[in-house]
């Protein structure tokens, strides 16, 4: 790979521009709240944003691992403070927004194989401007230490860019191996370059000096591991002074172990709009009961009904909230481990994971588990919102919940199955009838699974599906543990003594993003870091990638309805993100399906 980057320049590019319309920036539709008129703003005002319950951010650095790759840390936290190079999210649709990016769109060249990112004038908080350096920056870090990225695939993003060059300090131009899908380029290889201040941060140790080390190998991956080193200290976070040169609209004043954030606007942030506030708190909390209490209590800004606590709303309405609920743009389901040296083959069975689903009563599960306030999922692309990239294959579900169906599969399959007990394998081998590839006779069906903590819904939906598998003698023994905990536990292992984990489930499967084109290859694609199961199937693989090649929705119809029945996880009902209450004082909020937010757009009034 061969890059080259200039020194000592001066950024030109080009202003930000967004429409306003009576103070207040439109981002399209799904504005919740009006803007205020600058008499009635409370400059001196703190907001208080609540966290999920049980989810905190804990790193940093936009370039993680797996453990701690959440949607709260990507865009809760991270992002307050570093801008992506491209944003994503207008109104309630989950499209591409250049308002609001750094950059003006790709320009695409040589049959697609080359790709010319011109920047906006962005400054960092201590004046340098954002530059093609802090692009690059990022790409030497990435592609030195790739592996760690827990949505690099072989041979994608950082892989197919083959060169890299600034010809001026507003220019990055990219090489590409082939020419790709324009659009997939964008909304999932593009969308991943947080820029970062090269200017400031290419160093290999904190009293070492600023140099130019990532243009090599060696160099990148020793300031990676300098960086990685600094955000593994989150005592230090507000104190750092590294993580204070932002190019965000926040800049971070402290910082707990707890999760508790709190945000000062960064006064040199170069957006059109910023924070008429004094400061943004992420208030962590344990459970979903804890932060309902604080709501009622009027000490959240911003905050959220738990599903089982909905029949409470018109009390908060008197008390001046307003009740929205938040739909993401993500599928959920929870992972089994293929590679689990015990029960792995039988997970590997597709007549077991397809009767594993038919005990999966989804409908029951919206309806009593989330009070409404969700909808299923049957397949990898989100039925919700609206859009054009679900097919209709995805609004059917293939294994509807039939215990005696689910009993049939496992009995046609050499299995003994003893309602009220415990099943076990009666016929082994690998033939029509009997139990599969590296499962023995006596095999019993008993397996452990792990939910988060701290989510009544979750706990209720987990403690029905063990009743359900009871009926096919399935014995499920449930465990609870924090957010961060399932995923650390939650990695890709190879089969082996140490790959213990047996079913793992974090509440809410995967918001698309920053993979926002939902073709699959950051989660179901073999290999890849976000893909803690292990699934493996080359059809798949193949249809993966002819979704990133090929525009149009023929070939992600074919990509999604395969994998759909395919079941490489167990796909669960999806609750909307949050039942959000926001306080009539606050203004200006829009909820992006993306699940990033924008709390510079807000004001509080008196």
């Amino acid at each position: 790979m061969k890059n080259s980057r200039g020194k000592n320049f001066r950024i030109s590019g080009l202003a930000l521009a967004l429409a306003s319309s009576a103070g207040l920036v439109s981002l399209g539709s799904g504005v919740l709240a009006t803007s205020a008129s600058a008499s009635t703003v409370n400059k001196s005002a703190t907001v208080t944003f609540a966290l999920p319950a049980s989810v905190t951010p804990n790193y940093i650095f936009p370039i993680m691992g797996a453990a701690v790759y959440s949607n709260v840390n990507l865009y809760q936290f991270q992002q307050m403070m570093f801008r992506p190079l491209y944003w994503f999210g207008q109104g309630l649709k989950p499209s591409f927004n250049e308002s609001l990016s750094l950059a003006l769109p790709p320009v695409y060249s040589n049959g697609g194989k080359t790709v010319t990112i011109k920047l906006k004038k962005y400054n960092w908080s201590d004046g340098k401007p954002v530059t093609a350096n802090d692009i690059i920056f990022f790409m030497n870090m990435l592609k030195a230490e790739k592996s760690i990225w827990p949505i690099y695939a072989v041979g994608y993003f950082p892989d197919n860019v083959t060169a890299m060059s600034a010809p001026n300090p507003s220019t990055v131009v990219f090489t590409l191996d082939k020419a790709y899908s324009s659009n997939w380029f964008l909304y999932n290889e593009l969308s991943q370059i947080t820029p970062l201040p090269q200017h400031a941060w290419d160093k290999q140790s904190t009293t070492g000096k600023i140099g130019n080390y990532d243009s090599t190998t060696a160099g990148a991956k020793a300031v990676f591991n300098y960086l990685t080193a600094q955000a593994k200290i989150p005592t230090a976070y507000a104190t750092n002074p590294l993580w204070q040169i932002v190019d965000g609209p926040f800049k971070l004043q402290s910082y707990q172990t707890t999760g508790y954030t709190a945000f000062v606007p960064n006064a040199k942030y170069s957006g059109a709009v910023k924070a008429q506030y004094a400061k943004l708190i992420l208030e962590p909390f344990t459970t979903d009961t804890a932060e309902f209490n604080s709501l009622r209590a009027g000490a959240v800004t911003y905050g959220y009904v738990p599903p089982q606590d909905a029949a409470q709303i018109s009390l908060l309405q008197s008390q001046g909230y307003t009740s929205s609920p938040w739909i993401g743009w993500g599928i959920n389901y929870f992972s089994e481990n293929f590679n689990n040296p015990t029960v792995g083959p039988i997970f590997r069975q597709l007549y077991f994971r397809q009767a594993f689903q038919e005990m999966v009563n989804q409908p029951q599960n919206v309806k009593k588990a989330l009070y409404g306030y969700g909808y299923p999922t049957y397949g990898p692309v989100p039925i919700k919102p609206a859009n054009t990239f679900a097919s209709p294959q995805e609004a059917n579900n293939p294994y509807p919940f039939s215990p005696s169906n689910s009993a049939k599969l496992l009995k046609s399959h050499g299995w003994s199955v003893k309602p009220g007990g415990i099943s076990t394998c009666a016929k082994p081998g690998t033939g029509a009838t009997e139990c599969g590839a590296g499962i023995p006779k006596g095999r019993q069906m008993i397996f452990n699974l792990q939910y988060i903590s701290g989510l009544t819904y979750v706990s209720v939906e987990m403690e029905q599906l063990k009743t359900n598998l009871a009926l096919d003698g399935i014995q499920l023994n449930l465990t609870t543990a924090p957010f961060d905990t399932i995923l650390s536990n939650m990695v890709a292992c190879p089969v082996g003594p140490t790959c213990t984990w047996q079913f793992e489930n974090w509440g809410q499967g995967w918001s698309y993003g920053p993979d926002y084109y939902p073709t699959g290859e950051s989660i179901f694609l073999t290999g890849v870091g976000m893909n803690g199961g292990n699934y493996t199937d080359a059809t798949n693989d193949a249809n993966i990638k002819a979704t990133t090649i090929i525009s149009g929705t023929a070939v992600l119809y074919k990509y999604e309805n395969y994998l759909a029945k395919q079941l490489p996880d167990v796909w669960q009902a999806n609750p909307d993100f949050q039942i959000s209450e926001i306080s009539a004082k606050l203004k200006g909020v829009t909820q992006s399906p993306i699940l990033n937010f924008t709390p510079e757009f807000w004001t509080l009034t008196n």
